[in-house]
């Protein structure tokens, strides 16, 4: 394990407090997309802090669990998911229209509604896992979601332009075994810990799909959007699947 790289992808990821480094260069910022789903399980871990401890009164565990998962992140992927709605919302299905719509810097009504109601959700499923039968689920759920957009689609799409997704695009021929290695990892403990979780390796790839018909590739807005969308069902997964399971 680089010590630095692991460092620095939580630097990028996070808000958490880490050793100053000296002599930072850009490029190695791609090299640390292999830590992000560990980061991920950090993250996971002071979003499942509350739910645990206040599991008596949900919904303010949920607030709690929804404010800590806000500040740890500074609403990296919140940013990208409002770009993308604004971005759908002025496209009309046109792919150059889209990326346009995407470079402007202000938001619009359409990013506003979509970042409230993302938050919403997130505040209403959390709460429902306070006292729920897959709380400690929601420990791997950031881990499950920066495995997907980060090392998987890093993979699989092409960046539409120059930025954050062409940063990591070098994982397109170096990284293939880190997607085993974590989705592998991630797999084996879902399936001791919430196994509902596993769906996510049917969502990444029908994501991945989506983006690939719909635009050719990936942007970085993109993947932070992706990373909050596949955050949210993965919430929904392990919310839905007790009542489920209770139908067979």
């Amino acid at each position: 394990m680089s010590v630095r790289k692991l460092i620095l992808a939580v630097q990028f990821l996070t808000r958490l407090p880490t050793p100053q480094l000296r002599d930072f260069r850009e490029e190695e910022l791609s090299r640390t997309a292999v830590y992000f789903p560990l980061v991920g399980v950090l993250i996971g871990a002071l979003v499942v802090l509350p739910l645990w401890a206040l599991d008596a009164r949900p919904w303010l565990a949920g607030l709690l669990a929804l404010v800590a998962w806000v500040w740890v992140t500074g609403a990296l992927h919140l940013d990208g998911l409002g770009d993308v709605a604004d971005a759908f919302g002025a496209a009309h299905r046109n792919p150059q229209r889209f990326l346009e719509v995407l470079k402007d810097p202000h938001m619009g009504v359409f990013g506003v509604v979509t970042i409230v109601l993302q938050l919403l959700a997130k505040f209403v499923l959390l709460a429902e896992l306070a006292d729920g039968a897959w709380l400690w689920g929601v420990l791997l759920v950031p881990a499950w979601a920066r495995w997907a957009t980060t090392l998987l689609w890093s993979r699989w799409l092409p960046p539409l332009h120059a930025g954050m997704a062409e940063r990591f695009a070098w994982y397109r021929n170096e990284g293939a075994y880190w997607d085993w290695a974590w989705g592998v990892a991630l797999a084996a403990i879902s399936l001791w810990l919430a196994p509902p979780l596993l769906i996510c390796l049917l969502l990444a790839p029908l994501t991945a799909w989506y983006w690939k018909r719909r635009l050719g590739g990936i942007s970085g807005d993109c993947l932070g959007a992706s990373t909050e969308v596949l955050e949210t069902l993965l919430l929904l997964a392990l919310v839905l699947a007790p009542a489920a399971w209770r139908l067979f």
